[in-house]
């Protein structure tokens, strides 16, 4: 006979076949902003500007010291609070290409893997900010259905409104905070 923690976990394998086979997800998200990406990138070549644009709720700090000179091979560190749970992140620049893109990836963090993309292309006359996120996470797709998807999207939300109000003010989309 099965105890109760058994039970839940044959249900939680049957729910997720292969729990420890690490799933890819894919976050993507797009924003027009009116400079020309020459005038857009260099707020991104900041690593300062990520506390900017990253949710207070996240209680973002970046622990490297100094000036932080973005390039291929930079490493960051940086402390959040997910669901109020302190995490230590460390991110590396895998690829820098100004003005036009650049790529970070975790190298320690909460995610078995995090790869974003940053993008700046020009578009009109202006730019079309695009982030392609591919991550993979622990604890499988239900942790993904509940948090983890959610979170993302709440985070890069928060993002766009506040690139909204730096780089076109007064054209907040209606229901922007």
């Amino acid at each position: 006979m099965f105890d109760s923690f058994t039970s839940f976990m044959v249900s939680w394998m049957r729910l997720d076949p292969n729990p420890l086979e690490m799933k890819e997800h894919l976050f993507t998200s797009e924003l027009w902003l009116p400079p020309p990406p020459a005038e857009i990138f260099p707020f991104f070549a900041d690593a300062k500007n990520l506390g900017t644009v990253t949710p207070p709720w996240l209680h973002f700090e970046i622990l490297t010291p100094g000036h932080i000179e973005m390039r291929v091979g930079t490493l960051i560190d940086y402390r959040i609070r997910i669901h109020g749970i302190p995490v230590r992140w460390q991110t590396k620049i895998t690829v820098w290409e100004p003005p036009y893109r650049f790529v970070d990836e975790q190298i320690k963090g909460p995610y078995r893997r995090w790869i974003h993309e940053h993008r700046f292309e020009k578009s009109g006359e202006g730019t079309l900010c695009s982030d392609r996120v591919r991550y993979s996470i622990l604890g499988g797709w239900i942790i993904q259905q509940i948090f983890v998807q959610r979170d993302v999207r709440q985070i890069f939300a928060f993002r766009e409104t506040k690139l909204t109000e730096i780089f076109n003010p007064g054209h907040l989309q209606p229901g922007a905070r």
